[in-house]
């Protein structure tokens, strides 16, 4: 992206300087409260100083008729007070009183913006220090007519300010400021591949449903008219934290620009509902719990399913990620009007998370049996201003080029950085023009290689199989046994009478070990009876109790004749999917019962398990279909290590090292 004027850096430079004032009554993570209104408010009042005679006009004779308003200031927002920034400077002594007359007669989305940011509050604060003379009067001194300030440049000035704001607060700014080159790599791997971009006057749509400060946006729209200046995007957002839906929606105010930025949760106030857009892009907080929204998140999965947002599945609790995806590829416009295409910035998490079945797993199913999953690149870590984590861009879209259909593409993107030569929070790297280039490269041109890997869909899913090993014992009389037979329940609970003749039946029972159930059984059936007992329940009891796993044993059969299954020889195994495209919609136990499927589990079970488990066998029923995307497996290198006798060295050769440095220490 081009960089800013110097002009407009000076600019800058001059408002930074007004927020040193606020020292010692804000803290420095603050001041964005007070400035960044302030220059919305001074941006606004120079936009609308050349129009104010005619507006004031029109609204002494059709009064708030916010159409003739509109037109008479020629821009979408207009102000019916006589009063300018200059003017209340004329009396120091009413000014905060002014000041709120003044806010007060803008027409609503301004109006919204500026009690968004809480601006009164400020105002108050500012008149009770002395303060808000000096700082209006500066920003009185500055010129953001658009004569002066184009609408271009008033952004690069605003983004400035916010991007210097956000690194003052290292511990919020990742949940609201997405480092530029981070966005710029995500808007060239959405739009540069794109044939439709270039055609003259062509408008696309884009939404951003986490907005923060509208950077995201704001980057796409600039990077779009630097592909083709004859194209429009046409941008949207929404956000629920009042302070940067300010920042954001203000943004594009004072650039002149038309922007839906709507205030709101996207899960429970979606502000676009029933609006399918071109293009969508996010970077959602990492890790974020949706306990407060899980009523209604939970309703609109159970009712509505697939008719809502919802229907793949549900997450845990304590991550909303792909809440945040089902929504996005909720809004993208559908094949048949074009299609559509996403980007998204998450941990690792995603990935990998939920075992075969669970909601994420169903989630990342769904989109993948739907081939809409194109790419997943892995970034470098200490990307981010409050994390030092992994990060993933997720490129989701359900018009796949021809020579992309079926396949999932894996961009290994990690080493592709520089290192800061100053920190900024937990961010210590960052991705270089050249580095950006060359990862857009690597995935427009589609083509194996050590950083890129080219997967079928079904290598992502696997088949959660459950091994089973028959249960094996034998029963006696042990002081182990015997003392579980006097511990439990079942038996406890009988009389004293009772208790004593089984115990003079089990004195009986001798050294005596029964290896088969049937027998065991009908020894217990003669105990309880010279006890004058009877029933299945106190039989089980019976033979639980005096049961010991043993290996040499036979199975224990079930009424039916089959081996009764052991818990604790239980295990899992992945067996990789078959090479077989099926759709989302195929029903699992359909999709389990064909011989492709089948044919896939028994021939692990001969390979892998029978050889060293020759029991052993698969309850088909408990069989499950997952998917994962492992991408760090595709790119693991074995590094064979060092020889030890080059160890050995280097270890004597330290040795060495020390014992001199100690000989200088007692010298």
């Amino acid at each position: 992206m081009t960089e800013p004027s110097q002009a407009i850096k000076n600019h800058a430079a001059f408002i930074w300087s007004v927020a040193d004032k606020l020292r010692g009554l804000y803290k420095q993570s603050d001041y964005g409260t007070v400035i960044l209104p302030l220059t919305v408010l001074r941006r606004l009042d120079c936009v609308l100083e050349p129009s104010k005679a005619k507006v004031l006009a029109v609204h002494k004779q059709y009064g708030d008729r916010a159409e003739f308003l509109r037109s008479a200031a020629e821009v979408p927002f207009y102000n019916t007070s006589e009063l300018t920034m200059a003017r209340l400077l004329d009396t120091p002594d009413e000014l905060a009183d002014k000041l709120k007359i003044y806010l007060a007669a803008f027409s609503d989305d301004a109006r919204d913006v500026l009690e968004k940011f809480e601006f009164d509050k400020q105002i108050t604060k500012l008149d009770r220090s002395n303060l808000l003379y000096l700082v209006v009067s500066l920003f009185c001194e500055i010129d953001l007519h658009p004569d002066t300030v184009s609408n271009i440049e008033m952004g690069y000035l605003y983004e400035e300010l916010i991007r210097r704001f956000s690194e003052l607060s290292n511990e919020t700014a990742g949940e609201h400021f997405t480092p530029r080159e981070v966005i710029r790599l995500m808007v060239d791997l959405l739009l540069t591949d794109e044939p439709d971009l270039a055609k003259p006057g062509i408008v696309k749509t884009m939404l951003d449903p986490a907005c923060g400060t509208g950077g995201m946006l704001f980057t796409a729209e600039h990077r779009l008219r630097e592909l083709n200046p004859h194209a429009t995007l046409r941008v949207s957002g929404q956000e629920l934290n009042e302070e940067t839906y300010a920042i954001s929606r203000s943004d594009f105010m004072v650039k002149g620009e038309d922007a839906e930025i709507r205030f709101g949760n996207s899960f429970t106030e979606d502000a676009f509902e029933g609006e399918q857009f071109d293009y969508l892009l996010a970077n959602p907080p990492f890790g974020v719990e949706w306990k407060m929204v899980a009523d209604r998140i939970k309703q609109e999965h159970a009712v509505q399913g697939f008719d809502g947002r919802f229907g793949a599945g549900l997450p845990r609790i304590n991550d909303g990620s792909f809440l945040f995806l089902q929504h996005m590829i909720s809004k993208m416009r559908r094949p048949n009007q074009g299609g559509g295409r996403l980007a998204i910035v998450f941990n690792g998490s995603p990935l990998f998370t939920g075992a075969a079945g669970s909601g994420e797993s169903e989630i990342r199913r769904w989109i993948i049996e739907n081939d809409w999953l194109e790419a997943v690149v892995a970034l470098p870590d200490q990307l981010f201003y409050n994390t030092g984590i992994s990060t993933y861009f997720w490129i989701v879209t359900n018009r796949k080029s021809k020579e992309r259909q079926g396949k999932v593409q894996l961009i290994d993107a990690r080493d592709y950085f520089i290192k800061m030569r100053k920190s900024l929070g937990d961010k210590r790297k960052e991705i270089s023009p050249d580095q950006i280039d060359e990862i857009v490269r690597l995935h427009n041109n589609f083509i194996e290689g050590d950083k890129v890997k080219i997967l079928p869909n079904e290598a992502l899913g696997f088949l959660r199989i459950t091994i089973e090993r028959p249960l094996r014992l034998r029963w006696e009389v042990t002081e182990k046994t015997y003392a579980r037979f006097t511990a439990d329940k079942r038996i406890v609970k009988l009389s004293a009478e009772v208790r004593e003749m089984l115990v003079s039946g089990l004195a009986c029972w001798g050294d005596e070990i029964i290896s088969e159930k049937p027998l065991a059984r009908k020894r217990v059936i003669e105990l309880l009876t010279s006890a004058g007992q009877r029933g299945k329940p106190l039989q089980d009891a019976l033979l639980e109790v005096l049961s010991v796993r043993d290996p040499a044993a036979p199975p224990v059969l079930d009424d039916k004749g089959s081996p009764v299954p052991d818990p604790e020889l239980r295990d899992y195994e992945n067996v990789s999917l078959p090479s077989v495209r099926v759709s989302f919609e195929t029903d699992v136990q359909t999709r389990l019962s064909t011989l492709e499927y089948e044919a896939a589990v028994n021939e692990y079970l001969t390979a892998e398990v029978l050889p060293h488990v020759p029991d052993a066998w698969v309850d088909h029923d408990k069989t499950k279909i997952g998917y994962e995307v492992p991408l760090t497996r595709h790119f693991y290198k074995y590094v064979p290590p060092r020889p030890l006798d080059q160890i050995d060295t280097e270890i004597k050769q330290l040795e060495k090292e020390i014992q001199v440095l100690l000989a200088k220490v007692t010298e």
